[in-house]
Protein backbone atom coordinates (compact mmCIF):
# COMPACT_ATOMS: atom_id res chain seq x y z
CA UNK A 1 0.00 0.00 0.00
CA UNK A 2 1.60 3.25 -1.22
CA UNK A 3 0.32 6.68 -1.48
CA UNK A 4 -2.26 7.98 0.73
CA UNK A 5 -1.88 6.00 3.80
CA UNK A 6 1.20 5.40 5.63
CA UNK A 7 2.48 4.27 8.99
CA UNK A 8 2.39 7.80 10.47
CA UNK A 9 -0.69 8.49 9.28
CA UNK A 10 -1.89 5.25 10.53
CA UNK A 11 -0.02 6.14 14.08
CA UNK A 12 -1.31 9.58 14.30
CA UNK A 13 -5.29 8.09 13.81
CA UNK A 14 -4.41 5.57 16.25
CA UNK A 15 -3.97 7.91 18.82
CA UNK A 16 -6.44 10.16 17.97
CA UNK A 17 -9.08 6.84 17.97
CA UNK A 18 -7.76 5.70 21.29
CA UNK A 19 -8.32 9.62 22.84
CA UNK A 20 -11.40 9.82 20.62
CA UNK A 21 -12.88 7.05 22.87
CA UNK A 22 -11.70 7.75 26.16
CA UNK A 23 -12.83 11.17 25.52
CA UNK A 24 -15.97 12.30 27.23
CA UNK A 25 -16.47 8.60 28.25
CA UNK A 26 -18.67 9.51 31.56
CA UNK A 27 -20.44 11.96 29.96
CA UNK A 28 -24.02 12.05 30.34
CA UNK A 29 -24.29 13.37 26.66
CA UNK A 30 -22.21 10.75 24.66
CA UNK A 31 -24.24 9.36 21.72
CA UNK A 32 -25.94 6.31 23.22
CA UNK A 33 -29.00 4.45 23.41
CA UNK A 34 -31.42 4.83 26.00
CA UNK A 35 -31.13 1.20 27.04
CA UNK A 36 -28.52 2.09 29.16
CA UNK A 37 -30.72 3.61 31.63
CA UNK A 38 -32.52 0.74 32.01
CA UNK A 39 -29.77 -1.46 32.50
CA UNK A 40 -27.90 0.98 34.98
CA UNK A 41 -31.09 0.35 36.71
CA UNK A 42 -31.10 -3.02 36.60
CA UNK A 43 -27.66 -3.27 38.24
CA UNK A 44 -28.39 -0.72 41.03
CA UNK A 45 -31.28 -2.65 42.06
CA UNK A 46 -28.93 -5.84 41.90
CA UNK A 47 -26.37 -5.01 43.68
CA UNK A 48 -28.95 -3.92 46.83
CA UNK A 49 -29.64 -7.48 47.14
CA UNK A 50 -26.07 -8.70 47.76
CA UNK A 51 -26.66 -11.57 44.96
CA UNK A 52 -25.48 -12.36 41.45
CA UNK A 53 -28.97 -13.78 40.75
CA UNK A 54 -31.94 -12.80 40.24
CA UNK A 55 -31.52 -9.64 38.14
CA UNK A 56 -33.72 -7.14 40.06
CA UNK A 57 -35.69 -4.14 38.75
CA UNK A 58 -38.90 -1.77 39.28
CA UNK A 59 -39.95 -1.85 35.74
CA UNK A 60 -42.55 -4.01 35.22
CA UNK A 61 -41.81 -6.69 31.97
CA UNK A 62 -37.75 -5.79 32.04
CA UNK A 63 -35.90 -7.81 35.08
CA UNK A 64 -35.01 -10.32 32.48
CA UNK A 65 -34.49 -7.92 29.04
CA UNK A 66 -30.83 -9.25 28.94
CA UNK A 67 -28.79 -12.24 30.05
CA UNK A 68 -26.89 -11.43 33.27
CA UNK A 69 -23.35 -10.77 31.54
CA UNK A 70 -23.72 -7.57 31.03
CA UNK A 71 -25.02 -7.24 34.46
CA UNK A 72 -22.51 -8.61 36.43
CA UNK A 73 -19.68 -6.75 35.05
CA UNK A 74 -21.68 -3.68 35.70
CA UNK A 75 -21.24 -5.03 39.70
CA UNK A 76 -17.53 -5.88 39.19
CA UNK A 77 -16.64 -2.40 37.75
CA UNK A 78 -18.72 -0.41 40.29
CA UNK A 79 -18.01 -2.79 43.24
CA UNK A 80 -21.29 -3.82 43.89
CA UNK A 81 -23.16 0.15 43.19
CA UNK A 82 -20.45 1.44 45.91
CA UNK A 83 -18.34 3.18 43.35
CA UNK A 84 -21.26 4.39 40.95
CA UNK A 85 -20.16 6.55 37.73
CA UNK A 86 -20.83 6.59 34.35
CA UNK A 87 -16.87 6.07 33.52
CA UNK A 88 -16.92 2.62 35.82
CA UNK A 89 -19.72 1.20 34.14
CA UNK A 90 -18.38 2.01 30.82
CA UNK A 91 -15.07 1.31 30.31
CA UNK A 92 -15.27 -2.63 30.00
CA UNK A 93 -17.66 -1.54 26.89
CA UNK A 94 -13.89 0.81 25.13
CA UNK A 95 -11.88 -2.66 26.33
CA UNK A 96 -14.11 -4.82 24.28
CA UNK A 97 -14.21 -2.55 21.10
CA UNK A 98 -10.76 -1.91 21.85
CA UNK A 99 -10.34 -5.59 21.65
CA UNK A 100 -12.09 -6.09 18.88
CA UNK A 101 -10.08 -3.58 16.90
CA UNK A 102 -6.88 -5.92 17.91
CA UNK A 103 -8.07 -8.85 16.88
CA UNK A 104 -9.15 -7.69 13.44
CA UNK A 105 -5.70 -5.56 12.83
CA UNK A 106 -4.24 -9.43 13.68
CA UNK A 107 -6.81 -11.29 11.48
CA UNK A 108 -6.24 -9.21 8.41
CA UNK A 109 -2.77 -8.27 8.80
CA UNK A 110 -2.07 -11.96 8.35
CA UNK A 111 -4.08 -13.16 4.88
CA UNK A 112 -3.38 -9.71 3.19
CA UNK A 113 0.60 -9.79 4.50
CA UNK A 114 0.06 -6.48 5.72
CA UNK A 115 0.55 -4.36 8.49
CA UNK A 116 -0.96 -1.36 7.32
CA UNK A 117 -3.63 -2.73 5.71
CA UNK A 118 -4.83 -4.41 9.09
CA UNK A 119 -4.45 -1.50 10.80
CA UNK A 120 -6.42 0.45 8.44
CA UNK A 121 -9.11 -2.48 8.53
CA UNK A 122 -9.03 -1.64 12.83
CA UNK A 123 -9.23 2.22 12.62
CA UNK A 124 -11.92 2.36 10.04
CA UNK A 125 -14.08 0.08 12.06
CA UNK A 126 -13.38 2.70 15.11
CA UNK A 127 -14.44 5.15 12.90
CA UNK A 128 -18.01 3.74 12.02
CA UNK A 129 -20.33 6.08 14.31
CA UNK A 130 -22.28 2.78 14.97
CA UNK A 131 -19.04 1.43 16.86
CA UNK A 132 -18.73 5.20 18.33
CA UNK A 133 -22.13 5.01 19.56
CA UNK A 134 -22.39 1.20 20.90
CA UNK A 135 -19.04 1.05 21.58
CA UNK A 136 -18.53 3.40 24.68
CA UNK A 137 -22.03 3.18 26.51
CA UNK A 138 -23.21 0.59 29.23
CA UNK A 139 -24.66 -1.69 26.33
CA UNK A 140 -24.69 -5.03 25.41
CA UNK A 141 -23.12 -4.58 22.16
CA UNK A 142 -19.60 -4.40 22.93
CA UNK A 143 -18.96 -8.12 24.31
CA UNK A 144 -21.54 -9.35 22.09
CA UNK A 145 -19.58 -7.81 18.96
CA UNK A 146 -16.56 -9.04 20.43
CA UNK A 147 -16.99 -12.90 21.29
CA UNK A 148 -19.31 -13.26 17.93
CA UNK A 149 -16.59 -12.08 15.39
CA UNK A 150 -13.56 -13.52 17.46
CA UNK A 151 -14.25 -17.26 15.45
CA UNK A 152 -14.91 -15.69 12.45
CA UNK A 153 -11.20 -13.65 13.13
CA UNK A 154 -9.57 -16.92 14.15
CA UNK A 155 -10.80 -18.71 10.88
CA UNK A 156 -9.40 -16.04 9.11
CA UNK A 157 -6.09 -15.73 11.35
CA UNK A 158 -4.82 -19.33 10.96
CA UNK A 159 -6.84 -20.09 7.87
CA UNK A 160 -6.72 -23.98 7.32
CA UNK A 161 -5.42 -24.92 10.74
CA UNK A 162 -8.39 -23.85 12.18
CA UNK A 163 -10.81 -25.33 9.59
CA UNK A 164 -9.09 -28.71 9.74
CA UNK A 165 -9.48 -28.63 13.60
CA UNK A 166 -11.58 -31.22 14.91
CA UNK A 167 -12.05 -30.40 18.37
CA UNK A 168 -9.56 -27.61 19.40
CA UNK A 169 -11.93 -24.77 17.27
CA UNK A 170 -14.85 -25.76 17.50
CA UNK A 171 -14.54 -25.62 21.56
CA UNK A 172 -13.09 -22.66 21.31
CA UNK A 173 -15.81 -21.25 18.80
CA UNK A 174 -18.70 -22.49 20.86
CA UNK A 175 -17.23 -21.13 24.05
CA UNK A 176 -16.96 -17.77 22.32
CA UNK A 177 -20.61 -17.72 21.19
CA UNK A 178 -21.51 -18.77 24.57
CA UNK A 179 -20.19 -15.97 25.88
CA UNK A 180 -21.79 -13.71 23.18
CA UNK A 181 -25.14 -15.37 23.48
CA UNK A 182 -24.98 -14.80 28.07
CA UNK A 183 -24.35 -11.32 27.36
CA UNK A 184 -27.29 -10.41 24.18
CA UNK A 185 -29.24 -13.34 23.27
CA UNK A 186 -29.71 -16.97 22.74
CA UNK A 187 -30.96 -16.01 18.99
CA UNK A 188 -27.35 -15.34 17.90
CA UNK A 189 -26.91 -18.87 17.92
CA UNK A 190 -28.65 -18.82 14.27
CA UNK A 191 -26.63 -16.42 12.22
CA UNK A 192 -23.55 -17.40 14.13
CA UNK A 193 -23.66 -21.06 13.14
CA UNK A 194 -25.11 -20.08 10.04
CA UNK A 195 -22.36 -17.67 8.63
CA UNK A 196 -20.08 -21.30 10.20
CA UNK A 197 -22.14 -23.28 8.29
CA UNK A 198 -21.28 -21.04 4.72
CA UNK A 199 -17.64 -20.32 5.94
CA UNK A 200 -16.99 -24.23 5.93
CA UNK A 201 -19.11 -25.05 2.81
CA UNK A 202 -17.07 -22.28 0.67
CA UNK A 203 -13.85 -23.65 2.06
CA UNK A 204 -14.38 -26.85 1.32
CA UNK A 205 -15.10 -25.45 -2.52
CA UNK A 206 -19.03 -25.38 -2.39
CA UNK A 207 -19.45 -29.20 -1.67
CA UNK A 208 -21.86 -30.43 0.25
CA UNK A 209 -20.78 -33.72 0.55
CA UNK A 210 -17.52 -32.83 1.74
CA UNK A 211 -19.00 -30.33 3.81
CA UNK A 212 -21.85 -32.21 6.00
CA UNK A 213 -19.10 -35.40 6.20
CA UNK A 214 -16.09 -33.13 7.45
CA UNK A 215 -17.69 -30.39 9.11
CA UNK A 216 -21.34 -30.79 10.60
CA UNK A 217 -20.26 -32.62 13.76
CA UNK A 218 -18.26 -29.42 14.54
CA UNK A 219 -21.61 -27.03 14.22
CA UNK A 220 -23.50 -29.27 16.09
CA UNK A 221 -20.80 -28.99 18.86
CA UNK A 222 -20.18 -25.83 18.59
CA UNK A 223 -24.06 -24.68 18.71
CA UNK A 224 -24.76 -27.08 21.45
CA UNK A 225 -21.64 -25.82 23.40
CA UNK A 226 -22.68 -22.10 23.07
CA UNK A 227 -26.26 -23.06 23.69
CA UNK A 228 -25.04 -24.73 27.32
CA UNK A 229 -23.33 -21.76 27.95
CA UNK A 230 -26.34 -19.32 27.57
CA UNK A 231 -28.67 -22.49 29.52
CA UNK A 232 -26.04 -21.60 32.72
CA UNK A 233 -28.31 -18.85 33.23
CA UNK A 234 -30.89 -20.98 33.58
CA UNK A 235 -29.32 -23.28 36.16
CA UNK A 236 -28.01 -20.49 37.98
CA UNK A 237 -31.37 -18.17 38.88
CA UNK A 238 -33.27 -19.07 41.18
CA UNK A 239 -36.57 -18.25 38.94
CA UNK A 240 -36.42 -19.61 35.51
CA UNK A 241 -39.90 -19.70 34.47
CA UNK A 242 -39.66 -15.80 35.11
CA UNK A 243 -36.64 -15.90 32.58
CA UNK A 244 -39.08 -18.24 29.86
CA UNK A 245 -41.75 -15.49 30.57
CA UNK A 246 -40.13 -12.46 29.89
CA UNK A 247 -37.22 -12.91 27.72
CA UNK A 248 -37.26 -16.31 25.69
CA UNK A 249 -41.25 -15.18 25.23
CA UNK A 250 -41.53 -11.52 25.27
CA UNK A 251 -37.75 -10.25 24.36
CA UNK A 252 -37.30 -12.78 21.66
CA UNK A 253 -40.14 -14.78 20.37
CA UNK A 254 -42.15 -10.93 20.46
CA UNK A 255 -39.92 -9.48 17.63
CA UNK A 256 -41.44 -12.26 15.04
CA UNK A 257 -45.44 -10.43 16.12
CA UNK A 258 -46.42 -8.17 13.04
CA UNK A 259 -45.42 -4.55 13.73
CA UNK A 260 -48.90 -2.95 11.83
CA UNK A 261 -51.31 -5.26 9.51
CA UNK A 262 -49.55 -8.39 8.44
CA UNK A 263 -45.89 -9.59 8.43
CA UNK A 264 -46.29 -9.49 4.46
CA UNK A 265 -46.55 -5.97 4.52
CA UNK A 266 -43.89 -5.62 7.19
CA UNK A 267 -41.67 -7.31 5.57
CA UNK A 268 -41.78 -5.02 2.09
CA UNK A 269 -43.01 -1.74 3.60
CA UNK A 270 -42.88 0.39 6.56
CA UNK A 271 -40.12 1.34 9.30
CA UNK A 272 -39.26 -2.53 10.06
CA UNK A 273 -39.15 -3.38 6.18
CA UNK A 274 -36.06 -5.46 4.67
CA UNK A 275 -35.12 -2.25 2.50
CA UNK A 276 -35.02 -0.41 5.84
CA UNK A 277 -32.73 -2.76 7.55
CA UNK A 278 -30.49 -2.53 4.86
CA UNK A 279 -30.36 0.71 4.92
CA UNK A 280 -29.85 0.98 8.31
CA UNK A 281 -27.31 -1.65 7.95
CA UNK A 282 -25.12 1.31 5.79
CA UNK A 283 -26.47 3.50 8.27
CA UNK A 284 -24.10 1.89 10.83
CA UNK A 285 -20.86 3.29 9.03
CA UNK A 286 -21.99 6.44 9.69
CA UNK A 287 -19.84 9.41 7.78
CA UNK A 288 -18.42 6.53 5.84
CA UNK A 289 -21.88 4.86 4.40
CA UNK A 290 -21.30 5.91 1.13
CA UNK A 291 -16.93 4.64 1.32
CA UNK A 292 -19.30 1.31 1.94
CA UNK A 293 -21.41 1.79 -0.44
CA UNK A 294 -18.06 2.16 -2.85
CA UNK A 295 -16.75 -0.79 -1.73
CA UNK A 296 -19.68 -2.75 -2.25
CA UNK A 297 -19.80 -2.04 -5.68
CA UNK A 298 -16.06 -2.13 -6.19
CA UNK A 299 -16.70 -5.98 -4.61
CA UNK A 300 -19.71 -6.59 -7.18
CA UNK A 301 -17.29 -5.58 -9.81
CA UNK A 302 -14.42 -7.86 -8.62
CA UNK A 303 -15.99 -10.47 -7.65
CA UNK A 304 -14.40 -12.78 -10.48
CA UNK A 305 -11.10 -12.13 -8.43
CA UNK A 306 -12.14 -12.66 -5.33
CA UNK A 307 -9.66 -14.06 -2.83
CA UNK A 308 -11.06 -16.82 -0.23
CA UNK A 309 -11.01 -14.22 2.99
CA UNK A 310 -13.17 -11.41 0.85
CA UNK A 311 -15.69 -14.00 -0.10
CA UNK A 312 -15.71 -14.94 3.54
CA UNK A 313 -16.06 -11.63 5.33
CA UNK A 314 -19.21 -10.92 2.55
CA UNK A 315 -20.43 -14.35 3.74
CA UNK A 316 -20.61 -13.15 7.28
CA UNK A 317 -22.43 -10.09 6.39
CA UNK A 318 -25.26 -12.00 4.03
CA UNK A 319 -25.78 -14.65 6.92
CA UNK A 320 -26.63 -12.09 9.35
CA UNK A 321 -28.49 -10.19 6.96
CA UNK A 322 -30.28 -13.26 5.83
CA UNK A 323 -31.49 -14.44 9.29
CA UNK A 324 -32.36 -10.96 10.46
CA UNK A 325 -34.54 -10.04 7.57
CA UNK A 326 -36.81 -13.04 9.51
CA UNK A 327 -38.02 -11.22 12.05
CA UNK A 328 -41.00 -8.37 12.21
CA UNK A 329 -38.58 -6.14 14.03
CA UNK A 330 -35.69 -5.47 11.84
CA UNK A 331 -32.97 -2.78 13.19
CA UNK A 332 -29.43 -2.61 11.73
CA UNK A 333 -28.09 -2.69 15.59
CA UNK A 334 -28.80 -6.54 15.02
CA UNK A 335 -25.86 -6.44 12.36
CA UNK A 336 -23.08 -4.70 13.95
CA UNK A 337 -21.17 -7.57 14.54
CA UNK A 338 -21.00 -8.16 10.76
CA UNK A 339 -19.70 -4.23 10.45
CA UNK A 340 -15.99 -5.34 11.43
CA UNK A 341 -16.05 -7.56 8.10
CA UNK A 342 -17.29 -3.87 6.68
CA UNK A 343 -14.32 -2.53 7.65
CA UNK A 344 -11.84 -5.18 6.56
CA UNK A 345 -13.24 -4.88 2.93
CA UNK A 346 -13.12 -1.22 3.00
CA UNK A 347 -9.51 -1.58 3.66
CA UNK A 348 -8.42 -4.49 1.50
CA UNK A 349 -10.36 -1.91 -1.23
CA UNK A 350 -8.81 1.18 0.22
CA UNK A 351 -6.60 2.23 -2.40
CA UNK A 352 -8.69 0.92 -5.38
CA UNK A 353 -11.57 2.73 -3.92
CA UNK A 354 -12.81 6.02 -5.97
CA UNK A 355 -12.74 9.58 -4.00
CA UNK A 356 -16.27 10.30 -4.39
CA UNK A 357 -17.05 8.28 -1.46
CA UNK A 358 -14.47 9.93 0.96
CA UNK A 359 -15.41 13.24 -0.54
CA UNK A 360 -18.90 12.89 0.63
CA UNK A 361 -17.75 12.11 4.25
CA UNK A 362 -16.05 15.17 3.88
CA UNK A 363 -18.69 17.51 2.94
CA UNK A 364 -20.75 15.88 6.08
CA UNK A 365 -17.99 16.36 8.42
CA UNK A 366 -17.44 20.05 7.38
CA UNK A 367 -21.04 20.96 7.79
CA UNK A 368 -21.57 19.64 11.38
CA UNK A 369 -18.63 21.36 12.30
CA UNK A 370 -19.93 24.57 10.68
CA UNK A 371 -23.60 23.80 12.46
CA UNK A 372 -21.30 23.08 16.08
CA UNK A 373 -19.26 26.64 15.40
CA UNK A 374 -22.30 28.27 14.86
CA UNK A 375 -24.38 26.95 18.01
CA UNK A 376 -21.37 27.00 20.34
CA UNK A 377 -20.71 31.08 18.89
CA UNK A 378 -24.16 31.63 19.78
CA UNK A 379 -24.23 29.92 22.93
CA UNK A 380 -20.77 31.66 24.10
CA UNK A 381 -22.22 35.08 22.83
CA UNK A 382 -26.22 34.50 24.24
CA UNK A 383 -27.52 36.26 27.32
CA UNK A 384 -30.44 34.23 27.34
CA UNK A 385 -29.19 31.24 29.27
CA UNK A 386 -29.96 33.39 32.68
CA UNK A 387 -29.05 32.68 36.28
CA UNK A 388 -27.50 29.53 36.00
CA UNK A 389 -24.19 30.26 34.76
CA UNK A 390 -22.51 31.34 31.25
CA UNK A 391 -22.04 29.50 28.65
CA UNK A 392 -18.00 29.24 27.93
CA UNK A 393 -15.58 26.93 26.32
CA UNK A 394 -11.90 27.11 26.60
CA UNK A 395 -9.31 27.96 24.08
CA UNK A 396 -8.84 23.96 23.86
CA UNK A 397 -12.19 23.58 22.31
CA UNK A 398 -12.23 26.57 19.66
CA UNK A 399 -8.26 25.02 19.05
CA UNK A 400 -10.14 21.81 18.26
CA UNK A 401 -12.29 23.00 15.88
CA UNK A 402 -10.42 25.05 13.76
CA UNK A 403 -7.80 22.10 13.68
CA UNK A 404 -10.84 19.79 12.33
CA UNK A 405 -11.92 22.85 9.86
CA UNK A 406 -8.34 22.75 8.69
CA UNK A 407 -8.10 19.32 7.95
CA UNK A 408 -11.30 18.71 6.55
CA UNK A 409 -10.45 21.32 3.93
CA UNK A 410 -7.04 20.09 3.52
CA UNK A 411 -8.73 16.29 2.45
CA UNK A 412 -11.49 18.32 0.04
CA UNK A 413 -8.50 20.30 -1.89
CA UNK A 414 -5.97 17.95 -1.58
CA UNK A 415 -6.65 14.99 -3.80
CA UNK A 416 -3.65 12.48 -2.50
CA UNK A 417 -4.30 13.72 1.27
CA UNK A 418 -8.70 13.09 0.87
CA UNK A 419 -8.64 9.51 2.26
CA UNK A 420 -6.55 9.97 5.00
CA UNK A 421 -7.78 13.17 5.97
CA UNK A 422 -11.89 11.54 5.95
CA UNK A 423 -10.65 8.83 7.96
CA UNK A 424 -8.83 10.79 10.53
CA UNK A 425 -11.87 13.61 10.55
CA UNK A 426 -14.33 11.14 11.69
CA UNK A 427 -12.72 11.20 15.08
CA UNK A 428 -12.70 14.80 15.15
CA UNK A 429 -15.95 15.21 14.60
CA UNK A 430 -16.89 12.73 17.59
CA UNK A 431 -14.34 14.60 19.96
CA UNK A 432 -16.11 18.08 18.50
CA UNK A 433 -19.80 16.22 19.31
CA UNK A 434 -18.30 16.00 22.74
CA UNK A 435 -16.48 19.18 23.38
CA UNK A 436 -19.22 20.91 21.92
CA UNK A 437 -21.72 20.04 25.51
CA UNK A 438 -18.56 20.22 27.50
CA UNK A 439 -20.20 23.40 29.41
CA UNK A 440 -22.70 20.76 30.53
CA UNK A 441 -20.46 18.84 32.06
CA UNK A 442 -19.37 21.50 34.29
CA UNK A 443 -21.53 23.74 36.98
CA UNK A 444 -23.96 25.01 34.22
CA UNK A 445 -25.31 21.58 33.98
CA UNK A 446 -25.19 20.35 37.12
CA UNK A 447 -26.72 21.26 40.83
CA UNK A 448 -24.41 22.85 43.74
CA UNK A 449 -23.11 20.43 46.23
CA UNK A 450 -25.11 22.82 48.90
CA UNK A 451 -28.34 21.93 47.19
CA UNK A 452 -27.12 18.42 46.73
CA UNK A 453 -27.07 18.39 50.36
CA UNK A 454 -30.89 19.79 50.70
CA UNK A 455 -32.43 16.64 49.11
CA UNK A 456 -30.52 13.97 50.70
CA UNK A 457 -33.09 11.29 52.08
CA UNK A 458 -36.21 13.55 50.67
CA UNK A 459 -38.54 13.14 48.09
CA UNK A 460 -38.02 14.26 44.35
CA UNK A 461 -40.07 14.80 41.45
CA UNK A 462 -38.08 14.85 38.10
CA UNK A 463 -39.13 14.96 34.20
CA UNK A 464 -39.18 11.52 32.98
CA UNK A 465 -39.09 11.11 28.97
CA UNK A 466 -37.71 7.36 29.12
CA UNK A 467 -37.99 4.74 31.86
CA UNK A 468 -35.47 4.71 34.37
CA UNK A 469 -34.24 8.13 33.50
CA UNK A 470 -33.95 8.85 37.04
CA UNK A 471 -30.66 6.96 36.91
CA UNK A 472 -29.34 9.89 34.95
CA UNK A 473 -30.75 11.92 38.07
CA UNK A 474 -28.95 9.53 40.20
CA UNK A 475 -25.68 11.38 38.97
CA UNK A 476 -27.04 14.84 39.32
CA UNK A 477 -29.18 14.86 42.73
CA UNK A 478 -27.16 11.51 45.07
CA UNK A 479 -29.01 10.74 48.04
CA UNK A 480 -32.45 11.92 47.04
CA UNK A 481 -35.28 9.95 46.73
CA UNK A 482 -36.41 10.19 43.15
CA UNK A 483 -39.64 9.50 41.29
CA UNK A 484 -41.32 10.72 38.01
CA UNK A 485 -43.32 12.51 36.52
CA UNK A 486 -44.38 13.12 32.93
CA UNK A 487 -41.78 15.15 31.02
CA UNK A 488 -44.53 16.59 28.85
CA UNK A 489 -45.66 18.75 32.27
CA UNK A 490 -41.81 19.60 33.10
CA UNK A 491 -43.10 23.32 31.86
CA UNK A 492 -46.27 23.35 33.80
CA UNK A 493 -44.86 25.03 37.25
CA UNK A 494 -47.37 26.33 38.50
CA UNK A 495 -49.25 22.93 38.57
CA UNK A 496 -46.21 21.24 39.67
CA UNK A 497 -45.62 23.12 42.06
CA UNK A 498 -49.19 22.91 43.51
CA UNK A 499 -48.77 18.85 43.41
CA UNK A 500 -45.07 18.18 44.63
CA UNK A 501 -43.47 18.96 47.84
CA UNK A 502 -39.79 18.70 45.54
CA UNK A 503 -40.05 19.27 42.31
CA UNK A 504 -37.53 19.76 39.07
CA UNK A 505 -39.54 22.71 36.43
CA UNK A 506 -38.02 23.50 33.40
CA UNK A 507 -38.74 27.00 31.19
CA UNK A 508 -37.27 28.23 28.06
CA UNK A 509 -33.98 29.99 28.40
CA UNK A 510 -34.05 33.74 29.75
CA UNK A 511 -37.68 32.75 31.26
CA UNK A 512 -38.29 32.12 35.15
CA UNK A 513 -41.05 29.51 36.48
CA UNK A 514 -44.22 31.07 37.88
CA UNK A 515 -44.69 29.01 40.97
CA UNK A 516 -46.32 30.41 43.84
CA UNK A 517 -45.15 33.23 46.29
CA UNK A 518 -44.34 30.58 48.83
CA UNK A 519 -42.25 28.11 46.98
CA UNK A 520 -38.45 28.50 46.90
CA UNK A 521 -35.84 28.25 43.84
CA UNK A 522 -33.12 26.44 45.94
CA UNK A 523 -31.29 25.64 42.76
CA UNK A 524 -30.89 26.05 39.03
CA UNK A 525 -28.88 24.65 35.96
CA UNK A 526 -28.99 24.03 32.23
CA UNK A 527 -30.07 21.24 30.47
CA UNK A 528 -30.82 19.82 26.82
CA UNK A 529 -33.71 18.17 25.71
CA UNK A 530 -34.40 15.17 23.81
CA UNK A 531 -37.38 14.78 22.36
CA UNK A 532 -39.33 17.64 20.19
CA UNK A 533 -42.69 18.27 18.70
CA UNK A 534 -42.62 18.35 14.92
CA UNK A 535 -43.55 22.27 15.12
CA UNK A 536 -40.41 22.66 17.26
CA UNK A 537 -37.76 20.41 15.45
CA UNK A 538 -39.15 22.75 12.15
CA UNK A 539 -38.05 25.67 13.73
CA UNK A 540 -35.06 24.26 14.55
CA UNK A 541 -33.98 24.06 10.74
CA UNK A 542 -35.22 27.44 10.11
CA UNK A 543 -32.21 28.36 12.84
CA UNK A 544 -33.69 28.62 16.23
CA UNK A 545 -31.57 25.75 17.64
CA UNK A 546 -30.76 26.78 21.05
CA UNK A 547 -34.14 27.80 22.08
CA UNK A 548 -35.10 24.45 21.76
CA UNK A 549 -32.61 22.21 22.15
CA UNK A 550 -31.56 23.75 25.79
CA UNK A 551 -33.71 24.41 28.92
CA UNK A 552 -33.59 25.45 32.50
CA UNK A 553 -33.72 23.36 35.02
CA UNK A 554 -35.32 24.68 38.34
CA UNK A 555 -35.40 22.58 42.08
CA UNK A 556 -38.57 23.99 43.24
CA UNK A 557 -39.39 23.56 47.06
CA UNK A 558 -43.15 23.95 48.33
CA UNK A 559 -45.34 24.18 50.67
CA UNK A 560 -46.70 21.09 49.88
CA UNK A 561 -46.82 18.46 52.66
CA UNK A 562 -47.89 15.34 51.17
CA UNK A 563 -48.21 14.13 47.66
CA UNK A 564 -51.45 12.50 46.59
CA UNK A 565 -48.84 11.57 43.55
CA UNK A 566 -46.77 9.65 45.77
CA UNK A 567 -49.80 7.25 46.87
CA UNK A 568 -51.80 7.14 43.91
CA UNK A 569 -49.87 7.99 40.77
CA UNK A 570 -48.00 5.76 38.48
CA UNK A 571 -44.10 6.68 38.45
CA UNK A 572 -43.30 8.01 34.70
CA UNK A 573 -39.25 6.45 35.03
CA UNK A 574 -41.04 3.00 35.19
Amino acid sequence: MRGSFSYRSALFILFLGVFTYLYGLDSRFAPKNGDEYPYMHIVRMTANTGDWLPLQSEMQGLKNTKPPLIFWQGLVTTQWANHWSLFNLRWPGVFYTGLTALFLFLAVRCFSGNAKTGLLAGLVWLSFFATYRYGRPFLTDPPEVFWISLPFMALLYWGKTAFDSKILFPLFAGICLGFALLAKSFAYIVPATFALTLYYWRWRQWGISKTLISDFYKLFLIGILALSVFALWFALDPYPEAIWKEFVLGENAGKFDARSSNYLLDLLSGGDSIWMLMLTTLGNAGLFAFVLISTLWQCWRERRFFTVEESLLLLLAIAFLMVFSFPSQRSGRYLLPVMPAFAALIALHWERLPLWGFRIALILQIMILAILIWLGSRLQLSVLIGGAGSWTYSYAHWFLMGASVLLVLAGLFKRDFCKTAALASCFLVYCALNSSLSPLEGQLGRYSPAVIAQVQDKDVWIPCDYRAKDEEYRLLLPGGRLHGYSASEASEAAQLSANYPLVLVQAPLGVKPLVCDSCQVLGQRMEMRARHSDKEIIDMLKGNLAEHLFVNEFLIATPVVNSSAMVNGKDACR
